[in-house]
């Protein structure tokens, strides 16, 4: 079966993946509120723009995750109800292909003459099934579903991509950066080897540092669950 091409029937994300077993404390978060906790007379201080970004970042990152479980939910009644779009062909040997863009039909059927009837009527069969979808995906609030986690994927992308540019001033934006960076890694496959395995060691280094400089003011971090790498793309799931 030939894979397929189209966009408008398959999910957004797959850069990412909603983390196992939901939210979870971070260390950026204890650190935070220690920053926060042995400052609290300076206020006059300017806040540091790296736990800004952070927050900002954790918002958008927070948003993708919920739109990405929503759109999945959805999906997975459309595919129940309607069935992504795609159309078997009958080869002239009388084997059966099913395809699921008009490119990948294109690429079974070719485009020489004698085919042409052949593929116009799975043409019209594909582009009947992909209205189906469309109408269904808008009534169920599936295409508002996949945008707003096109646009709080990107946005929460953006502001992951400014780390590398926003400097740190305290102990806190430090690890911000660093949770960021852990946290977008551990959502892929791989997360076990290099460089994650170095990144965690540096945030407890750090988390250890800090307990030592203000043990007064710091806020003991909850254990995070261990998180289970995800194959590409997300999964659909009633």
């Amino acid at each position: 079966m030939a894979d397929s091409d189209n966009t408008t029937t398959l999910p957004y994300v797959t850069r990412r993946r909603v983390l196992a077993g939901g939210m979870i404390t971070s260390t950026a978060l204890v650190l935070e509120k220690s920053a926060f906790a042995s400052n609290a007379a300076a206020t006059c201080m300017s806040p540091d723009p790296a736990l800004v970004l952070w927050r900002e970042w954790e918002t958008a990152r927070g948003l993708t995750d919920r739109h990405c479980r929503r759109q999945q939910r959805l999906a997975t009644r459309l595919a129940l109800s309607v069935g992504f779009p795609c159309v078997t062909v009958r080869m002239p040997k009388g084997e059966e292909v099913t395809v699921h863009s008009i490119e990948a039909l294109n690429d079974v059927l070719g485009k020489g003459p004698d085919m042409a009837a052949l593929r116009e009527t799975a043409e019209a069969e594909f582009a009947a099934h992909q209205a189906r979808w469309d109408a269904a995906a808008e009534e169920t609030g599936y295409s508002g579903a996949l945008r707003a986690e096109r646009e709080a994927g990107d946005r929460a992308q953006d502001l992951l991509e400014a780390f590398s540019t926003i400097p740190a001033t305290t102990l806190a934006g430090v690890a911000g950066k660093l949770d960021a960076v852990l946290r977008e890694g551990e959502a892929w496959e791989e997360c076990c080897e290099f460089p994650w395995p170095q990144i965690r060691s540096a945030l407890s280094d750090l988390v250890r540092m800090a307990q030592q400089m203000m043990p007064q003011q710091f806020f003991q971090s909850e254990q995070r669950p261990k998180l289970r790498p995800r194959r590409a793309g997300c999964c659909f799931r009633a």
